[in-house]
């Protein structure tokens, strides 16, 4: 599903899309993706609104229309968000996409539409107060300034969880997901399965810097696709090619040579390490 880097991507692109265009009409052909409002009420919150910002918070775009309205799409395994020709003829018309679930038609003649193969993303309207509520169950961001790497590890020592799941727990870092997990505890040689409390300062140190280096080179690459994540333009990201623990059970460990482990232990996620390295 797309992570920080993914939902980063979009967010960045669509901010060069979209801010100052507005929304002429509104098709939802889809409901059930929708949060927070019916059909009948996104139409009605969204004609007319002008686009003011979009950013990124954890693993959701927010849209940010004029007067105080925001549209949340989180993604998750199979939802996009695409903009003009590249989501193909419009909803209805002959050849249209069936993964449309909602499309907004802008002023100016273009649109941008949600497309989801699985509709297992979401997209939510929130008024200002909705959107508070949503940013206070999240945790901080890990490429912010303040979330040092003694605040990493005042995350870490007060848990008996593994550390990988406490890495992919929104609650306590906001957008980390399996892929990056997995690649930063390879990058700072620690065991996923360890409980978080006995990673050591020193280590605590060696996560906070391969947790930023991975987020922010997958950031450089338009992020990771195996399958179905594309960014606005409806291209792919790059990064699953400089992946070294992700997707590569049974391979060769990069640093090391000994053969990766994989594993559903972890909360059920497969997880990726290397028993020699790794420790």
């Amino acid at each position: 599903m797309p992570e920080l880097p993914e939902t980063e991507t979009i967010a960045r692109e669509l901010q060069r899309l979209l801010v100052d265009r507005s929304i002429a009409s509104v098709t939802v052909v889809r409901p059930d993706v929708l949060r927070g409002a019916s059909a009948a009420e996104v139409v009605l919150r969204c004609i007319g609104k002008r686009i003011e910002r979009v950013w990124r918070r954890a693993k959701s775009v927010v849209i940010d229309l004029e007067g105080g309205e925001h549209i949340l799409v989180q993604p998750r395994f199979t939802g996009s968000v695409l903009v003009d020709a590249s989501a193909g003829p419009r909803h209805g018309t002959q050849g249209s996409d069936p993964y449309v679930a909602v499309e907004w038609e802008l002023a100016d003649g273009g649109r941008f539409v949600y497309r989801d193969v699985r509709r297992l993303g979401t997209v939510t309207l929130a008024d200002g107060d909705a959107l508070d509520e949503y940013d206070r169950r999240i945790g901080p961001e890990p490429l912010d300034p303040a979330f040092t790497p003694e605040r990493l590890s005042g995350l870490l020592r007060v848990s008996s969880q593994a550390v990988k799941k406490v890495l992919m727990d929104q609650r306590q870092v906001a957008g980390i997901g399996n892929i990056y997990a997995n690649e930063a505890l390879w990058r700072a040689s620690i065991d996923p399965s360890r409980p978080a409390r006995t990673v050591t300062v020193e280590e605590g140190r060696a996560l906070h810097a391969a947790l930023v280096d991975v987020l922010q080179a997958s950031i450089a690459e338009r992020g990771t696709t195996f399958r179905d994540y594309r960014d606005p333009d409806n291209r792919p990201g790059g990064y699953a090619a400089r992946l070294a623990a992700y997707g590569r059970g049974g391979g060769p460990c990069l640093r090391c040579g000994a053969r990766l482990a994989e594993t559903d232990a972890i909360d059920g996620r497969t997880t990726v390490f290397c028993y020699r390295c790794q420790r």
